[in-house]
C-alpha cells in the first residue's frame, strides 16, 4: 500500500478517475464490438462534447465557491445568434465577431455577478431568472430562425488540426502534439522530484517515477495514435486544443493563485474566509462572470460545428454540465472539487452517451440511465462520507491513504474535517 501511495502521489484521486474512464471505454469497446476505440468515433466524441466540458469548467469553480449556474445554456445561445448576425449583417470580421460575443459573455456575467455579489441574491436565482431571460433573448433576436455561420468560425467548432510535413502514417500535428504531451509529462515529474527534495520532504522513488510517467505516456501515446490515424485531412479537433489550453490554464489558476485559492475558501467556510480577510463579493463576482464568459465561447464553437446559430441552441446544457461537475467529485455543500476532475466526469457522461447510443439504445432510456448513474454516484459519495467510508474513487484505491479521513473528500485539504479558520487563514496568506 506504501508503494501505491509512492505511486499516486497526490494525485490518487485523479487517477481512480482516470481508471474509472478507461474502464468504461474498455466495457464499451467490448459490448459494441469495438466501435468504441476508432479514429472518427473518438474525433466525435470530442467534437461533440467540447462545448459541455468548456463550460464544465467555469461550472466547477461556481459550484466550488457554493453557487450554481443555470443560465449558461442561454447565454451561449445568445451570444450564439450575436455573433452569427453580426458577422453575416454587420459585415464584420469573423475575429471580431468572436471578441464580441466574448464581450457579450463578459457583460452579462457582470450583470449577473453584480446581483449574487452585490445584491445578495442567491446564485441559483439569478441564473434561474437569466435561463428565462436569455433564452427569449435569443429566439427575440434571432426571430427564431437559423442563421449561418463563415467557415472560420466552423473551422473552431468542427475543424481538425492541419496536415504537414513527411508521410509518417499519422497526422503530424497530432503526433507532434503528443510528443510534446510526453516531453512536459517528463518534465513535470522531473520537476516535482526536484521539489520534494529542496523542500526536505519524503524522497520519490525512481521506480515511482517511471511507472507513473510510462503509464501516463501510454495514454498519450496511445491518444495519439488513435486521433492521428484516421482518414486523410481528420486529427485532433480544433476544439479539443482549445478544450486542452482552458484545462491548462484553469488548473493553474485554481491550484497556484491566490483567485482560485480564494474560490475554495468562500465554498469551504464563508464566514472564515471573510474573517481571515477574502474578498468574498469581488470572488462570487468572478466565478460568476467568468462562467458566462466560458458559455459565450461554449457556444461559438457549437454554432461552429452545427454550421449555424437556432433558436434552440443551449437547451439542457447547465444540466449536463453541472452533472460532469459532481461526477468529477466536486462537493454539493461548495469548497471541494477540481477542474481535471470534472473534465474527466464530463468524459465519462460523453462516453457513456456514445457507447448507449452505438448499442442502439434509444434516448429516452440513455436519459434515464445517465440520470441513475448521476444519482448513485453522487448519493453513494455522500452515503461514504458521512459513514466515513471512501467515495467511489477511494474504493478503487482502498488503502492507499493512511491519514485521516477528510469528510468531504477533498484531497486539498478544504473539507469540513479540518478547523476552517485556520484553513482559511492560510489560504488568505498565501
Amino acid at each position: 500500500m506504501t508503494s501505491l501511495k509512492q505511486l499516486f502521489g497526490g494525485g490518487a484521486r485523479q487517477f481512480g478517475m482516470v481508471f474509472a474512464l478507461i474502464a468504461l471505454v474498455l466495457i464499451f469497446q467490448f459490448a459494441t464490438g469495438g466501435k468504441v476505440l476508432t479514429p472518427t468515433n473518438a474525433q466525435n466524441i470530442i467534437n461533440g462534447n467540447s462545448y459541455v466540458l468548456i463550460l464544465a469548467i467555469g461550472m466547477v469553480l461556481v459550484i466550488i465557491a457554493g453557487h450554481i449556474d443555470l443560465s449558461v445554456g442561454s447565454v451561449a445561445a445568445v451570444v450564439g445568434i450575436i455573433v452569427a448576425l453580426a458577422i453575416r449583417d454587420w459585415g464584420i470580421p469573423w475575429w471580431l465577431g468572436i471578441l464580441l460575443g466574448l464581450a457579450v459573455g463578459a457583460v452579462i456575467g457582470a450583470w449577473q455577478g453584480f446581483w449574487v455579489a452585490y445584491v445578495g441574491i442567491p446564485g441559483f436565482i439569478t441564473t434561474l431568472a437569466g435561463m428565462m431571460f436569455f433564452r427569449g433573448a435569443n429566439q427575440y433576436i434571432g426571430k427564431s430562425n437559423t442563421v449561418p455561420v463563415p467557415k472560420e468560425i466552423q473551422f473552431l467548432g468542427a475543424g481538425y488540426l492541419p496536415e504537414w510535413g513527411p508521410d509518417t502514417g499519422l497526422n503530424n500535428s497530432t503526433l507532434l502534439l503528443g510528443i510534446l504531451a510526453i516531453a512536459a509529462l517528463i518534465w513535470g515529474e522531473t520537476r516535482r522530484r526536484r521539489s520534494a527534495r529542496r523542500l526536505g520532504g519524503a524522497p520519490i522513488p525512481t521506480w515511482a517515477s517511471v511507472v507513473r510517467v510510462a503509464l501516463l505516456a501510454a495514454v498519450i501515446a496511445g491518444a495519439t495514435w488513435l486521433f492521428g490515424s484516421g482518414r486523410y485531412g481528420t486529427s485532433f479537433p480544433i476544439s479539443g486544443v482549445i478544450l486542452v489550453v482552458l484545462v491548462l490554464v484553469y488548473a493553474f489558476i485554481s491550484n497556484r493563485t491566490i483567485t482560485g485559492r480564494h474560490v475554495y475558501a468562500v465554498g469551504g467556510n464563508r464566514i472564515a474566509a471573510s474573517l481571515s480577510g477574502v474578498n468574498i463579493r469581488r470572488t462570487n463576482f468572478f466565478v460568476m462572470m467568468n462562467m458566462s464568459i466560458l458559455a459565450a465561447l461554449a457556444g461559438i464553437i457549437f454554432i461552429g460545428r452545427s454550421t449555424a446559430s437556432g433558436p434552440f441552441d443551449g437547451t439542457n446544457w447547465e444540466l449536463d454540465a453541472i452533472a460532469a461537475v459532481f461526477i468529477g467529485g466536486a462537493a454539493v455543500s461548495g469548497g471541494v472539487g477540481t477542474v481535471v476532475g470534472s473534465l474527466i466526469g464530463g468524459l465519462v457522461m460523453a462516453v457513456l452517451n456514445n457507447g448507449l447510443q452505438l448499442m442502439g439504445v434509444g434516448s429516452d432510456s440513455t436519459q434515464m440511465i445517465k440520470g441513475l448513474v448521476l444519482l448513485a454516484a453522487v448519493a453513494f459519495d455522500v452515503y461514504n462520507k458521512i459513514q466515513g467510508r471512501p467515495s467511489i474513487v477511494g474504493l478503487l484505491l482502498k488503502g492507499v491513504r493512511r491519514g485521516p479521513v477528510n469528510p468531504e473528500g477533498d484531497d486539498s485539504g478544504l473539507g469540513t474535517g479540518a478547523n476552517p479558520v485556520s484553513q482559511a487563514e492560510t489560504l488568505a496568506r498565501n
